[in-house]
């Protein structure tokens, strides 16, 4: 997976690093299991400190989406658990975006269509969601 960091963004470079490791795994380019790089050898590869990287990793292992392994590193292991503190998360993430469209005279309509379209996007990676919740749900 290719990790692009816009150095002139206003955007943290550990924020950046954090949002592409998850297009990347929403995006099935990062699999479950998959090891990402050490964190001296994604700070080398993208010209960053090494505390920028162990921030992201942090952050990530923090949010659910990596497990950090002494032996292994960083390893994508996307967590369903306290699915109820993600969506609370989102829900306030969300509730900014909305008040953007509404300020911008974006319809219900059309952030709808946008919210289906990212969906499409993704649609291999949530078919795969599916199937562990469903598989999570029988264990009990």
């Amino acid at each position: 997976m290719l990790i692009e960091i816009d150095f002139n963004s206003s955007e943290a470079l550990y924020i950046q690093l954090r949002n592409q490791i998850i297009m990347g795994i929403a995006k099935d380019m990062l699999k479950e299991g998959e090891s990402l790089p050490s964190v001296r050898q994604m700070a080398s590869d993208l010209g960053v400190n090494m505390h920028t990287v162990n921030k992201a990793y942090a952050l990530l292992r923090q949010d659910g989406y990596v497990k950090l392994d002494r032996r292994n590193g960083a390893v994508v292991s996307v967590s369903l658990e306290n699915r109820n503190h993600h969506v609370k998360n989102l829900h306030s993430d969300m509730e900014m975006i909305v008040a953007q469209a509404i300020c911008k005279d974006i319809s219900l309509d059309e952030m709808q269509e946008l919210v289906r379209g990212m969906y499409d996007m993704f649609s291999s990676r949530q078919s795969q969601i599916d199937i562990m919740v469903e598989e999570k749900e029988q264990e009990i």
